[in-house]
């Protein structure tokens, strides 16, 4: 059976960084340097990704800028006709790398911001960096790239919202997006404390309309409420592997960011496999593909056809068993779950997190 083709490849370069934040989507067990693909090894997988159909890139990590070779990278995905966005925390975008990166034909920067609070912005990223990310979106908006801003928000910033989007709007950001917390990996690690209270979104929920009327013709903003509050599960990466790509740092291909937690899948390699035998043929790609794997009352739910089950990486997490429904989901008896984790979300105090620990690099 031949599947649609990709349109969105995330090249995620590298697990090394220079912050440590506690939701960090990279897995517990990060991969070292000596074991990233090599150069070559990557303009490979780019080629390989615009002739299976992809057009968009995201060059992504860990913290990018720790490759020498990302100047490099990116003229190769502009002579593929690929629109790339470098995904970055602004540590270590310096005149002369911007300048290179704008030369090499990058068209796209996002920047993350942790708050609109400084203390609490380094609090949350675990270095001082707020000077050095407002030097970098300076730097990206002198030089006339396109610039988005990602803010992750949990319970420690939330309260901040309308703060943060008004600092969004005056560093001048063509598109902020509002993304909460999804735990698995790290923020399943510290998801106590990053856990908003109810009383929280519902504030949030009302500031975010309100300024998405406000910024609107001027700054694109996107807001979703995070899955626990939801009613019914999103379609995770719009279905597993439907439209989406992750190449992980030493060549593992990937439907999302955290299927590598879901015990006995056999992950390929780009280094051993082309992409278009692991879109098409590889057992991973097509496990979850599909509604034969489902179980009730998945299987017969009209739902299945617009979240596809929801996330499998987060059935896994919760429940021990990836093909089990999504636990957001109200229509099946795992929901209980995700209740349990609200109460205890209501009637806990605790910030404190399970550190991110990074190998360290210097930028």
């Amino acid at each position: 059976m031949t599947h649609d083709h990709p349109t969105t490849l995330l090249a995620e370069l590298t697990h090394r960084c220079p912050l440590h934040c506690p939701y960090c989507s990279n897995p517990l067990d990060l991969i070292r340097a000596e074991r990233e693909l090599s150069t070559d090894d990557w303009k490979r997988v780019f080629s390989q990704a615009r002739a299976l159909g992809v057009l968009q890139l995201g060059l992504s990590g860990g913290e990018p800028l720790v490759r020498k070779d990302l100047e490099e990278l990116a003229a190769h995905a502009r002579g593929l006709g690929l629109y790339t966005t470098l995904v970055t925390s602004g540590l270590g975008l310096t005149r002369a790398r911007a300048e290179r990166l704008r030369d090499a034909g990058l068209e796209h920067i996002q920047i993350s911001i942790q708050d609109s609070d400084d203390a609490s912005a380094e609090r949350i990223a675990g270095v001082s960096s707020v000077k050095q990310k407002r030097a970098a979106i300076a730097l990206v908006r002198e030089l006339g790239f396109a610039f988005s801003i990602n803010v992750v928000l949990h319970r420690a910033n939330l309260d901040r919202l309308e703060s943060i989007i008004d600092l969004a709007a005056e560093l001048g950001a063509d598109r902020l997006e509002l993304a909460n917390t999804q735990y698995y990996g790290w923020g399943l690690e510290n998801r106590a404390a990053l856990m908003p209270a109810r009383e929280q979104l519902e504030r949030a929920h009302e500031i975010a309309e309100r300024k998405i009327r406000q910024y609107k013709g001027r700054m694109q903003m996107l807001y979703v409420l995070p899955d626990y509050y939801e009613k019914y599960p999103k379609a995770c990466y719009g279905g597993w592997g439907r439209v989406y790509l992750v190449v992980a740092p030493d060549g593992k291909v990937l439907p999302c960011h955290g299927a590598t937690q879901i015990a006995g899948l056999d992950f390929p390699n780009a280094r051993d496999r082309s992409l278009e035998w692991i879109w098409q043929e590889s057992p991973l790609f097509n496990a979850f593909r599909g509604d034969a794997w489902m179980k009730e009352p998945c299987r017969s739910c009209e739902h299945k056809t617009r979240d596809f089950g929801g996330c499998r990486c987060q059935a896994f997490a919760l429940t021990g068993d990836a093909a089990n429904p999504d636990p957001v989901c109200t229509l099946t008896p795992l929901r209980r779950i995700v209740d349990a984790a609200l109460h205890d979300a209501e009637a806990s105090r605790e910030y404190r997190y399970r550190g991110y620990a990074a190998e360290p690099q210097a930028v």
